[in-house]
């Protein structure tokens, strides 16, 4: 047998849950690939809390994609209590994008070094961090933009082009050393100029024997509407731990579209090369929709209770937000006194890393050489679906 350790954002940080990947291998495949997932349900300690004191609380109970979290209990408490923030969507859209753009940079920075056998390079995130951290100031000066309806939102128009500019040029030097490539060719040349880990990480993904490793196959989630995932959470306590139906959210979801994305699949078919070919899509396409995002922000006050909740039933609410890792969803029910009298998340994790899901599909029936080329190899169809917790590997031969 072959173990090894956690790694990955939440490798390290107690209580922060895990992922056990179980390998058996036989007659050079993986001929079962078991995948536990445990994370602990945070969501719980908002249960009792007032919609003001929850959505406080959210951004401080998960260690990744605060911002993201906050949300979307925020959206939740607001429909529950018939709160109508749509005047700062357009804001909430930028804190979303920019702290996926964090947690991509991270991956980048740590992860993909990793994955190619160099140290990882915290420094570089010295200039990215200030411009991510820029964006809120230039929209909630008062700090305020994570509260029940919104903040003050005031945007500065000066200071937001300079962050926005800050985080393009972040982009360029650090992940892209130049323009992003357009299509598997572009990839190709980009990958063997060698400019960056993520350039280098890329020549390895197309590589023959990797490029078409560990297609999974899944559907894309798909799913948007607060509506739906409010019916799936409210009618099933354990939808979380064991979704329904296998299904694939992140960056392949969002740029399954994508011109490098449609040429890469076409050239290489599914498996590793299409999936990191998705996330330098979403690398480079998260600028031009901030951009855009932020040609539409007018200034706004906080929004107030204006009709009973609706949709979701009587005091109940559901919130989603995108996170780098894919979507989340958070659904909730207020007890007469207006506290939550229960709480329930469905988050990237639980699809991606599901007993039955990409990754354990992924896996399964997948050629390797040996015990150790499995490690390897699984640890980059990891990296490449990014768990919010750490990932442990056994292997059984």
């Amino acid at each position: 047998m072959t173990a090894t350790p956690g790694a990955g954002p939440g490798a390290g940080i107690p209580g922060e849950g895990s992922v056990a990947v179980r390998l058996q291998l036989a007659d050079g495949r993986i001929g079962r690939a078991t995948v536990a997932t445990r994370r602990p349900r945070a969501v719980a300690a908002l249960v009792g809390r007032t919609a003001d004191e929850a959505v406080r609380l959210a951004p401080l109970l998960f260690s990744l994609c605060g911002t993201a979290q906050g949300l979307a209990v925020a959206r939740a408490c607001e429909s529950a209590l018939g709160i109508d923030a749509t005047a700062h969507e357009a804001a909430r859209a930028l804190l979303t994008d920019a702290e996926a753009l964090d947690s991509h940079g991270w991956q980048a920075a740590v992860e993909w070094p990793a994955r190619l056998g160099a140290p990882p390079r915290p420094a570089a995130l010295r200039g990215l961090r200030p411009a991510v951290t820029a964006v809120a100031a230039a929209l909630y000066p008062a700090g305020d933009g994570l509260r029940l309806g919104g903040g003050a939102l005031r945007p500065d128009a000066a200071a937001l082009r300079d962050a926005l500019a800050r985080l393009s040029g972040w982009l360029e030097a650090e992940i892209f050393a130049g323009p992003p490539p357009r299509d598997a060719d572009g990839l190709a040349a980009w990958a063997a100029r060698g400019g960056s880990d993520a350039a280098r990480l890329a020549a390895r993904l197309i590589e023959p024997d990797l490029a078409g490793w560990g297609a999974c196959g899944e559907p894309l989630l798909g799913e948007r509407s607060p509506e739906r995932f409010a019916a799936a959470l409210a009618a099933d306590s354990s939808f979380a731990a064991r979704p329904p139906h296998p299904a694939l959210t992140g960056p392949l979801e969002r740029q399954a579209g994508h011109p490098l994305v449609l040429s890469v699949a076409e050239r290489f078919g599914d498996g590793l090369a299409r999936l990191f070919a998705a996330r330098l899509a979403d690398l480079a396409e998260l600028p031009r929709r901030m951009e855009a995002a932020a040609e539409t922000l007018r200034p706004a006050t906080p929004a107030t209770p204006r009709s009973p909740s609706s949709g979701t039933g009587p005091g109940t609410g559901c919130g989603v937000a995108e996170t780098a890792r894919g979507r989340l969803a958070h659904w909730l029910r207020l007890d007469e006194s207006g506290r939550l009298a229960d709480a329930r998340m469905v988050a990237p994790t639980d699809w991606n890393f599901a007993a039955d899901g990409p990754l354990a599909r992924g896996l399964t029936g997948a050629a390797v050489r040996d015990g150790a080329d499995a490690v390897e190899r699984a640890r980059l169809l990891v990296a490449m679906l990014d768990p919010c917790v750490a990932c442990g590997i056994e292997v059984h031969e």
